[in-house]
């Protein structure tokens, strides 16, 4: 056949594109990518139809970090001052948010889309039990650190070693959690959802990735896997590179506007356990998730509202959800978790006292116990049913054992804003014991009577009427457990309470307490009282338990005889706790209250 020029010509063009698309498609060469470009894989979730790799994405993104340069707070032997990496620390990468989605079991056959860690335990954990890796310092949740070279033979040369501001903020403050410490690098959050890696020892930027979210709290860090899990808003929730900061995976956790995230996470046996909370303003129940680690994908959740249409009137009512990270038995297998209150509390104008929401209102102000594997509950024990003073039961559960009737026992410790540190049984949930601690007035109606007179001063019948613990009292920041003794610290603050509304007691009228317990019994041993409200938590080095309030005061007290040893006045109040590595302890400042910027303060052994 005759070929033209002007056929040939054609014949050659269909040829090169054909090559061209075949080398597209089928090349299999590794592309080296240049430093300043970013590919990210974003762990899109997999329809349950579709092959799990037709759904991977790849994205190019590039967004740069602002980098403020850091403001030296004024503490006089402050050193050396962070260094400003505005120059020098590169943007970190982001991911676009993913929806949410299930791997395990709500999606049958497909329970390989999620990742499968054999490593139950986190190296950053196994390696780093002398520092503080995990929220509460150990799976137990102790804040015990008896492996520290702090003690009440040297607390008085606690000297400032350095100071790292604290840019962001929240609703209360900026910061409302403690650091972690894991391979001599601190990991710290602030309530502007920034996170912060830094040296332990010099207090230098080593990366930061910054969000300017503004959280109410609290909020924080876990470390497993060579990844930091966080909340990143309200509503996000991401995995980082833990040591570039770079995004690996984000999903978006809220169902309803009224739903947000306020937790720090934990993680255990290739999952990251966190919840969410409510807003108290209808159609919104907490749900507790194990995310997988490596992707983000649901393994299992459980609803803190028994209820679905949340107690008969889900336009109104809401609540449930967990404040603190759990606590986790690896013996048992099981996760334990202390639970939020309902809404509206105390009521409304149309449904006063509670009305709204019938009935005790589970899982409300109870410990539940839940299967670590699959999230099935073992057993609950509600503290306070229908309750009506937002009085949540929300601290992480201490897990101990103790001697009850001159038996070994396995114990669960909880406490919160009900004012009381209660101990149940780890295997079935029964109490053994119940204490109160602080200030408890009002606190035990199940009615409120009605008003017929707003005309202050209150008090009188027929007048709103006083409760203690009010909305921000009882015992709201982690307990601390060692050798017998749990140590809770108390807030003093009352509320205003009518059927309908609840307004809280100024702030400068609170008060504080620590509180050391036997838990073989419940009795108290001692107590110390402060003039300002403890939102310090209680921290155990050794011989010595710490706690702070909010005008900024740290104080050291010897463990067993409640003998305070040790005092510093911080630039600004607390309503964040420490983190201890050795020879170090690092409070966060960041109350509403003090003259200076908040900052994350690292007191270290002089000679």
């Amino acid at each position: 056949m005759k070929i033209t020029k002007k056929r040939l010509h054609y014949i050659l063009i269909l040829m090169s594109i054909q090559l061209l698309l075949t080398g597209c498609l089928t090349s299999k060469t590794s592309v080296n990518l240049e430093d300043d470009i970013t590919v990210v894989v974003t762990a899109l979730p997999p329809s349950p139809e579709n092959d799990v790799s037709k759904n991977l994405t790849q994205s190019l993104v590039d967004i740069p970090t602002v980098h403020p340069t850091p403001t030296a707070i004024p503490i006089p032997t402050v050193h050396p001052t962070p260094t400003d990496f505005s120059n020098t620390v590169k943007p970190k990468k982001r991911v676009e948010p993913t929806e949410l989605w299930n791997c395990y079991p709500e999606i049958p056959g497909d329970s390989n889309t999620c990742g499968n860690s054999d490593k139950l335990i986190p190296i950053e954990v196994t390696t780093n039990s002398g520092q503080w890796p995990l929220p509460n310092k150990d799976y137990s949740s102790t804040r015990s650190a008896s492996d520290s070279l702090i003690s009440s033979a040297n607390v008085h040369n606690l000297k400032v070693a350095w100071s790292f501001p604290i840019p962001g903020s929240g609703k209360f403050g900026s910061a409302a959690t403690n650091p972690l410490i894991s391979d001599n690098i601190v990991y710290f959050q602030d309530l502007g959802s920034n996170i912060f890696a830094l040296d332990l020892v010099t207090g230098d930027l080593v990366w930061e990735h910054l969000f300017d979210s503004h959280a109410g709290g609290p909020n924080g860090l876990a470390v497993g896997w060579d990844k930091l899990f966080a909340p990143t808003s309200q509503m996000r929730f991401s995995a980082f590179d833990k040591t570039t900061g770079d995004e690996i995976w984000r999903v978006r956790l809220q169902r309803t506007e009224n739903e947000f995230i306020g937790i720090q996470p934990s993680v255990y046996d290739g999952k990251v356990f966190l919840s969410t909370k409510t807003n108290y303003k209808g159609n919104a129940t907490g749900m507790i998730y194990a995310l997988d680690s490596e992707t983000g994908g649901i393994k299992w959740k459980f609803n803190t509202v028994e209820s679905e249409d949340i107690w008969g009137n889900p336009e109104v009512n809401s609540g449930g959800g967990v404040w603190y990270p759990p606590s986790i038995d690896i013996n048992r297998g099981i996760t334990y978790w202390g639970i939020g209150n309902p809404a509206p509390w105390p009521g409304t104008a149309e449904f006063p006292n509670g009305t709204s929401r019938p009935g005790p209102n589970l899982y409300t102000d109870s410990v539940v116990a839940l299967n670590v594997d699959d999230g099935n509950l073992i057993w609950y024990n509600q503290v306070k049913p229908h309750d009506l003073f937002d009085h949540d039961f929300h601290l992480s559960p201490i897990i101990a054992t103790t001697t009850v009737n001159g038996q070994s026992r396995d114990i669960v410790i909880g406490g919160g804003k009900t004012g009381t540190v209660v101990a149940f049984d780890a295997d079935s949930g029964d109490t053994l014991w119940e204490t109160s601690v602080g200030i408890h007035q009002n606190d035990d109606l199940e009615v409120i009577p009605p008003v017929t007179s707003y005309d202050k001063p209150w008090g009188d019948p027929g007048e709103p009427i006083p409760v203690f613990p009010g909305h921000f009292g009882g015992v709201e920041t982690p307990m601390a457990y060692q050798d017998g003794i749990v140590y809770a610290p108390v807030v003093n603050l009352g509320a205003w309470t009518t059927p309908e509304w609840s307004e809280t007691f100024p702030f400068s009228e609170g008060t504080g307490e620590l509180v050391a317990i036997n838990v073989d019994n419940g009795n108290v041993l001692w107590t110390n009282k402060f003039d300002a409200m403890v939102f310090g938590a209680a921290t155990i080095v050794n011989d010595l338990v710490f706690t702070s309030t909010v005008d900024g005061m740290i104080h050291a007290f010897d463990r067993f005889t409640g003998q305070e040893l040790w005092t510093f006045q911080a630039p600004a109040g607390f309503n964040a706790w420490p983190a201890v590595s050795r020879d170090t302890i690092l409070f966060p400042t960041g109350g509403q209250s003090g003259p200076e910027p908040p900052a994350l303060i690292a007191f270290k052994l002089g000679q």
